[in-house]
């Protein structure tokens, strides 16, 4: 959104500006004219006096220069427009200001001095809707020496009253009385398509697909007619169908006439932010009481903890990141939900200050004191709890509603009908959410939790005993199972435990297993990661006796933390039921959000004892259990045990399904497109239904695309597998050819740095702009805001960019994949595909791959563009994954470009068929 002009216009600001890209560096003089410079003088004059840029760590990557600092515009714009969005390029604020774009890098300085005349202008406005608050926290920038504060200064009037502080500014949340249960309604078709076509629109077409889909999705809604029997649906929609309506109008059909609510939840946040935006057709932003009817949740991890903003503020970030700290409370004031991750907060900000800082000020390690916080009453986190719980819609991730199922604080607010959108990864999410790892990391953790922090650490990180010093104090056996279980914790790692590890002198029994799990996973290793510098594994069996007595120890270790544990537990539900005088409402939810930590805790604590109890017996086959040596370019930075369910979907049925009155899975691929046709058995089966002797429903609707002319399968037949040189240069051609707007997939990281580095520059020089994650410093989503901004650009990427990147139109037209996406050869994978049919596990992986990579080429009708695979030897049984009718044929590269620059024009007959491989 384009902020209102200035009252008066604004005159460039008289600094010196810099900008460098892969295709050149340029300078500009306060008054004087821009001249392109080499890197070195560049950095020369950057290092000798603060020039204008945007994006330093962009910048210093491609000038080579690490210690880059200057005055960067995103900061004065987050600083004046904060929780305001804005692409972190030139391109990107000129949009933002409503300013011309620079035609080429040669008139970024120019332009930068410009912006930031047009930004200073802003603050002098009387109409600057960001204005409370700005004056203050100038004060405190200008204290911790941030460069811009001395140049604002001029433009930021005092105000005439004083400023309140932000933490009495936020408005606090009210607690609702409790939603009744939702009534017991029978949704008729004729009124969910009644429902849809108000929520098209008036003269909107109307579509077959979408319609019967909505019409499936309503059974879902009706009464369940057996406990912990839910009504199931998987739904497989194609990409165009309007699924996202298609289920939104049953949804706020039932909530409306059941009072109840609807969870719908997604894998990645950029389905998150489409989902907000559609839902302002069913729901309007604000009740007539004021509440939300719908509200966005996401796990704890990703809002901003006060408490931590506080502390940051008052000493306990210092240097940069203490700046970062003043920028971010000026977005508090001003956010929408408190959503630091994928939320309103500018996904570029925390990149700026080159470390973790922006993770700093979330919960991240579950340490919340709950009402024993100041801040409890205006708490980000606790107010979308309550929202939620008043919600017809609530929006969240599949890791949230299995957490929630699972470990969830109040039974009442648990999810009764779900739609799990982006249904794929239900499989992935559930693995990750039922895995038990006792690593270094998660045991130091758990240790810090318990006792508190190291001495000399920073922040405001306490151990049990000072977050429940009065428990301790009324109840004295409480207070014995607090002192037990800081005296077993002495068993948990603690700092510096990979350095004593690698010198053969572990401390205590956890470190001593994790020294044993090192050992014996080096000796066996044979996957060839060890010289690459990978992480390296080995399987939990034929482990020899002193390694048995090692697990058996730390078994043992673990359980006499788990024990007093279970007996604080005990003790504080005990105060509940009977609380003594001083225990007030506070104090009531601060001992229940104890409680809950606790279990956590505990639960965790019995499956790292079940993993190492289990070591040396017979196998479990629920299980698949290995050790492991994290490593990233050879530098060790976590060792550990782990165990994942053979199938996970076996707690999530249990956990998530049970309790459900209706659950719909969906997705564009949620079968595997076997050559045979769709596999629903599989999906079935991964479904989580069969472990709770539920039969579901099933709906197709076919994508409206007309894939046969709009997009072309292209397989390049001689690219060697091994030739770096090759594969770069084969990417340089198809982005030339293409003018850009390519989106390309590795299945390694290495490689695509490689190719990355090989063809940037060579690339900029004819105005292609060339991005590529891991290797600038910018985070994914931000990547593809600027791939979706520009045109001409292209974009490198890995799994991340295959699944949910929705880039409709001209800037995606071409997308390239290195090679088949063949599965790691992991222990858990080898222990899937033996139980999953041996290669054809594989294929349906690969098929799965395939079909996600082709869905983020044609997003829209008019979409057209090729998909490109540089692969000698592609497998035809691997072609049913692209859908029917798309012209797949194997070429040489040179006739991949002539295809590439021609354009999609060809119809299906003239394409020749593809041959057996």
């Amino acid at each position: 959104m384009a902020a209102p002009p200035p009252q008066t216009a604004p005159r460039p600001v008289p600094l010196p500006a810099i900008h460098a890209s892969h295709a050149g560096s340029w300078v500009r003089d306060p008054n004087g004219a821009t001249r392109g410079v080499a890197k070195g003088e560049a950095v020369m004059a950057a290092a000798d006096t603060p020039h204008l840029l945007i994006n330093a760590p962009l910048v210093a990557t491609r000038l080579g220069y690490p210690d880059l600092s200057g005055l960067d515009l995103l900061e004065l714009f987050a600083f004046i427009h904060p929780a305001r969005f804005c692409v972190p390029t030139a391109k990107g604020l000129a949009h933002a200001l409503d300013l011309a774009e620079p035609e080429d890098g040669a008139d970024v300085p120019e332009f930068l001095q410009m912006a930031a005349g047009v930004l200073l202008a802003r603050c002098e406005q009387a109409d600057w809707p960001e204005r409370e608050g700005a004056w203050s926290a100038l004060q405190s920038l200008a204290r911790l020496r941030w460069p811009w504060a001395q140049v604002i200064a001029p433009h930021i009037a005092k105000p005439e009253k004083a400023e309140k502080w932000l933490f009495s500014r936020l408005p606090e949340w009210e607690e609702a009385a409790e939603r009744p249960q939702p009534a017991q309604v029978t949704l008729s078709e004729d009124a969910i398509h009644g429902q849809l076509d108000r929520l098209t629109g008036t003269g909107a077409e109307k579509r077959d697909g979408q319609r019967s889909y909505a019409g499936a999705v309503g059974s879902i809604f009706a009464p369940r007619e057996k406990r912990a029997k839910p009504h199931v649906l998987l739904a497989e929609a194609g990409t165009g169908i309007g699924k996202t309506l298609g289920y939104l109008a049953p949804a706020s059909l039932w909530a409306q006439e059941a009072q109840g609510t609807v969870w719908v939840s997604t894998f990645t946040k950029n389905l998150q932010r489409q989902l907000r935006a559609e839902s302002k057709r069913a729901w309007p932003e604000r009740r007539s009481d004021g509440s939300p009817p719908v509200v966005v949740r996401k796990g704890r991890e990703n809002y901003l903890c006060l408490l931590n903003l506080e502390d940051a503020l008052q000493g306990g970030f210092g240097g940069r990141a203490a700046i970062l700290a003043q920028l971010v409370a000026r977005w508090a004031a001003y956010t929408r939900d408190g959503d630091m991750i994928g939320g309103d907060l500018p996904g570029w900000l925390g990149t700026l200050f080159r470390q973790r800082a922006i993770r700093s000020l979330t919960d991240q390690r579950g340490e919340c004191i709950y009402a024993g916080c100041p801040h409890y009453r205006k708490c980000f986190i606790e107010r979308a709890a309550r929202a939620s719980a008043q919600a017809d819609l609530v929006i969240a991730n599949h890791a949230l509603v299995m957490v929630n199922a699972a470990r969830g604080r109040d039974h009442a607010q648990r999810p009764t009908r779900i739609v799990f959108d982006e249904g794929h990864h239900i499989f992935d999410a559930a693995d990750s959410t039922f895995a038990a790892a006792l690593t270094g990391q998660e045991a130091i953790e758990l240790r810090r939790w318990i006792v508190g922090p190291e001495r000399g650490s920073k922040g405001r990180r306490r151990g049990l005993a000072a977050r429940l010093a009065d428990v301790a104090s009324y109840d004295e056996a409480g207070g014995e199972a607090i002192d037990a279980a800081c005296e077993a914790a002495a068993a948990l790692p603690t700092e510096g435990w990979l350095g004593r590890i690698a010198e053969n002198a572990p401390s205590g029994e956890i470190e001593t297993l994790l020294a044993a799990v090192r050992a014996i996973t080096y000796a066996r290793d044979e996957s060839g990661a060890l010289g690459a510098g990978y992480g390296i594994e080995t399987e939990a069996a034929g482990l020899g006796g002193p390694f048995i007595e090692h697990a058996q120890t730390a078994a043992q270790a673990l359980s006499q933390i788990r024990v007093p544990l279970i007996k604080l537990g005990m003790r504080l539900e005990a105060m509940l039921e009977d609380p003594p005088d001083w225990l007030d409402g506070q104090g009531r939810a601060r001992i229940e959000g104890a409680r809950f930590s606790l279990v956590w805790r505990i639960d965790t604590l019995a499956a790292w004892e079940a993993l190492l109890l289990r070591l040396g017996g017979p196998a479990d086959g629920d299980f698949v259990d290995w050790l492991a040596v994290d490593r990233n370019e050879a530098r060790e930075f976590d060792i550990g045990l782990h165990r994942r369910f053979l199938d996970p979907m076996k707690p999530f049925a249990h956990t998530v399904l049970d309790g459900a009155h209706g659950v719909m899975l969906t997705s564009a691929t949620l079968t595997d497109r076997a050559p045979e046709g769709r596999d629903w058995p599989t999906a079935i089966a991964r479904s989580g239904a069969p472990h709770i002797e539920v039969q579901p429903q099933i709906a197709e609707a076919d994508s409206p695309f007309d894939y046969a002319n709009n997009a072309e399968v292209l397989i390049v037949t001689d690219v060697k597998k091994g030739d770096l040189a090759g594969l770069a240069g084969a990417y340089a051609r198809i982005i030339e050819e293409s003018e850009g707007g390519v989106l390309g997939l590795f299945t390694a990281i290495r490689r695509m740095r490689a190719v990355h580095g090989r063809i940037a520059d060579r690339l900029a020089r004819v105005g292609l702009p060339l991005y590529a994650q891991h290797v600038d410093p910018i985070d994914t989503g931000t990547l593809v805001d600027i791939f979706r901004d520009e045109p001409r650009a292209s974009l490198l990427g890995t799994d991340a960019l295959r699944d949910g990147v929705d880039v409709p139109g001209e800037s995606l037209r071409c997308v390239v994949m290195e090679q088949v996406p063949w599965p790691k050869p992991s222990i858990l994978h080898r222990a899937r595909r033996a139980a999953g049919g041996g290669s054809a596990y594989d294929d349906s992986i690969i098929r799965g791959r395939l079909a996600q990579a082709f869905g983020r080429l044609i997003r829209s009708r008019d979409d057209k563009g090729h998909f490109i695979v540089l692969s000698p030897a592609f497998p035809s049984r691997l072609l049913s994954a692209f859908p029917a009718g798309v012209p797949v044929t194997r070429l040489t590269l040179d006739e991949a470009l002539q295809r590439v620059a021609a354009g999609v024009s060809c119809t299906q007959a003239e394409h020749e068929k593809d041959t057996p491989v």
